[in-house]
């Protein structure tokens, strides 16, 4: 049941990435950050409520409260470079980098949770990482210039990779033994009080009140995305290897070039398309 939940924070995960995309055209992404995080905040407590789990929270133990805080810090962290490098670059571009957290995440649940990496994982981390750089290496075509920020947005889409896999270590720890609605619930207030700390110190408060009302609304879209793909991402890492949970989620890179394409005309080479079929490939591979 858990692969199912897995593939379900796929599919969320992948219209988030074009929703959010559709509401930062204009809107500074900070401040989107920490708005979308708000609609997410809202909805995972009212799934807390509904399974009835928050009478649960005064038995947490502090080691679980601790991860779950440092897993919330990286989300945030790993959202704020995501939406950065979503606005100044590519979704075909930028979505790609940030799926290879796949590899880091395998090495680091081999260190820390003792998950084996046998020689089928091995395989599937060459394939993805191959994949993955034939992606990065996508060439800029004739009626699509480069962006005038150059490539600034490739060292927000790293940064977005190492921290979208310390979060999926750290949370795979902060969970053990915690209902997987109520710790997403806790460690999305962690992201909401980063998400404003960092709005309010680059003094961009004032930019919320110029968000246009249509890019306010793709916004809370992709809150809500956001918030089913964290609810079946944490479900499923709950019952689930991590090792194999995260590489799943990452089929969320279908959708999102998928509409990419429909929606803002983004169209990959020969090369890049090869390292779709690479990275799928490999993200399979993990599921044997």
């Amino acid at each position: 049941m858990w692969i199912l939940f897995a593939f379900g924070s796929a599919i969320f995960a992948g219209l988030t990435a074009i929703l959010a995309k559709c509401g930062i055209r204009k809107t500074d992404s900070d401040a989107a950050t920490a708005i979308r995080t708000i609609v997410v905040l809202i909805f995972s407590w009212i799934m807390v409520l509904i399974t009835g789990s928050i009478g649960t929270i005064g038995s947490l133990s502090t080691k679980t409260w601790i991860f779950l805080v440092l897993s919330g810090i990286a989300t945030g962290a790993s959202w704020l470079c995501y939406f950065k490098a979503l606005q100044m670059g590519d979704v075909n571009k930028v979505v790609p980098i940030d799926k290879s957290s796949t590899i880091l995440t395998i090495v680091l649940a081999f260190i820390f949770l003792g998950e084996p990496i046998t020689l089928v994982k091995g395989i599937a981390v060459v394939l993805i990482g191959v994949g993955t750089f034939m992606m990065i290496q996508k060439k800029e075509t004739a009626d699509e210039p480069e962006k005038p920020k150059g490539r600034s947005w490739l060292v927000y889409a790293l940064l977005s990779t190492v921290f979208a896999s310390l979060t999926a270590i750290l949370g795979k720890v902060g969970i053990e033994g915690v209902e997987s609605n109520l710790g997403t619930a806790i460690r999305t207030c962690v992201v909401l009080v980063m998400a404003w700390v960092v709005v309010f110190v680059k003094g961009k408060q004032h930019t919320i009140r110029e968000i246009p009302k249509n890019e306010l609304g793709f916004i809370c879209l992709s809150g809500l995305a956001t918030g089913g793909s964290w609810l079946c991402y944490y479900k499923a890492l709950h019952d689930g290897m991590a090792s194999v949970v995260v590489p799943i989620d990452k089929l969320s890179i279908l959708v999102s070039i998928a509409f990419s394409f429909i929606v803002f005309k983004e169209r990959l080479t020969k090369k890049a398309a090869v390292g779709l079929c690479l990275i799928v490939a490999g993200t399979l591979t993990m599921l044997l």
